[in-house]
């Protein structure tokens, strides 16, 4: 494809993204905007009779989600890559989106090198990311980290901070000082890698380490 020109499509809900994208690639000679648009009905059609090679994709569209969207658009054009280009940073759905057959993640405040670099970085086969969005998926989610290892008495104070319970309140309850009781809390902090009660209690839960 050295001498032929990269047909890019753009979908995004918002025309000033569009544009502005226009800008930034109309100046790279081997890129052109074939097409834009602003739903997911619209690339969908577009697909089925046009040849593709890299759809940046939004992930909020008025009728569509980006990442569902991303396996439909696979599924009738398995050749055409396709790069995820939202605002949204949650490592989850960064993930769904390369489960669902995305070539890329980028955050829209990308530069206009970077993105060149991987726009070409896809047509090549490669999973390509943003930085900003390799350090967001090279931070583990709290299910990858492993469960906590607790003693005996901090479950029993772990279900008592759940229950929304003081420290003054689980010390007079156990029969502790109420110093005990804040080194207790500390620990668990610590081991769930919470930096207060409600990560701490979310975390929990997730683990499923907090009685109904």
């Amino acid at each position: 494809m050295v001498n032929e020109k990269i047909n890019i499509v753009i979908v995004d809900d918002h025309p000033i993204v569009i544009e502005g994208l226009k800008m930034m690639l109309k100046s790279q000679p081997f890129f052109n905007i074939s097409e834009s648009f602003t739903s997911g009905s619209e690339i969908i059609s577009f697909i089925r009779s046009h040849q593709v090679d890299i759809i940046l994709l939004d992930i909020t569209l008025p009728d569509a989600n980006g990442t569902e969207l991303c396996r439909e658009i696979k599924k009738i054009s398995p050749e055409t890559a396709v790069i995820m280009f939202s605002n949204r940073s949650e490592r989850s759905i960064i993930m769904q989106s390369i489960q669902n057959g995305a070539s890329g993640y980028l955050l829209k405040n990308i530069s206009i090198d970077e993105l060149v670099v991987c726009i070409k970085g896809a047509l090549s086969g490669n999973i390509v990311f943003c930085n900003e969005t390799k350090q967001i998926i090279s931070r583990p989610s709290q299910n990858d980290l492993p469960i906590p290892r607790l003693t005996k008495r901090e479950k029993q104070i772990l279900q008592m901070v759940a229950q929304g319970k003081t420290s003054a309140m689980i010390a007079d309850e156990l029969f502790l000082s109420p110093l005990t009781v804040d080194t207790h809390r500390k620990n668990l902090l610590q081991k769930f890698q919470a930096r207060n009660s409600t990560e701490l209690i979310n975390r929990a839960t997730q683990h499923h380490m907090i009685e109904e």
